[in-house]
């Protein structure tokens, strides 16, 4: 796969607005949830469009390096927050790309299924992490909010997908 300045570009523009995403989102929800762990997904929107309009390797890249750069510059991030998100993202990400490959499945569908096993694996690694494992009892909370924030990123990143793959084309962007 060829990564010309054009791509890098966009890349790195849609990697940036990743990371304003998740920060904004961490501290706006952090206000009214009181909560870390609690949030609408909005950056693996992004992670969402680059899956869909450019490849797996560049939404594997932007979520990693989004994790990385996040876990660096939030405020309030601790490795344990680091490890949170590693495990949630790597899980989302699999689930994302498995359902995709299968070309069984909207992106909205798609969405769903990565907030459903984000949730799995943040619980999963707080199990870890936190040596307990009280903290399974708010699995079926995380999960049951995962389908309305998985249908709201879905549909946000739809119809941003569809918009910047029509610039693309007119910009007459090869990949």
């Amino acid at each position: 796969m060829k990564y010309d300045t054009r791509r890098l570009v966009l890349l790195a523009i849609l990697l940036a607005v990743s990371i304003v995403l998740n920060i904004v989102e961490r501290l706006v929800l952090m206000g009214f949830t009181g909560l870390p762990m609690v949030r609408l997904g909005l950056a693996n929107v992004v992670v969402l469009i680059v899956l869909y309009v450019l490849s797996p390797k560049d939404a594997f890249i932007v979520l990693v390096l989004r994790i990385l750069l996040v876990s660096l510059l939030a405020p309030g991030s601790t490795v344990i927050t680091f490890l949170l998100a590693l495990a949630g993202g790597l899980a989302a990400f699999t689930a994302m790309y498995a359902c995709k490959r299968t070309g069984r499945f909207t992106i909205i569908s798609v969405s769903v299924a990565g907030a459903f096993f984000h949730a799995v694996g943040q619980i999963l690694m707080a199990m870890f992490v936190l040596a307990t494992e009280e903290i399974v009892f708010i699995l079926p909370l995380f999960l049951a909010l995962s389908i309305p924030t998985g249908i709201l990123t879905g549909l946000i990143a739809k119809k941003t997908a569809a918009i910047i793959k029509g610039q693309l084309r007119s910009y007459r962007y090869e990949e």
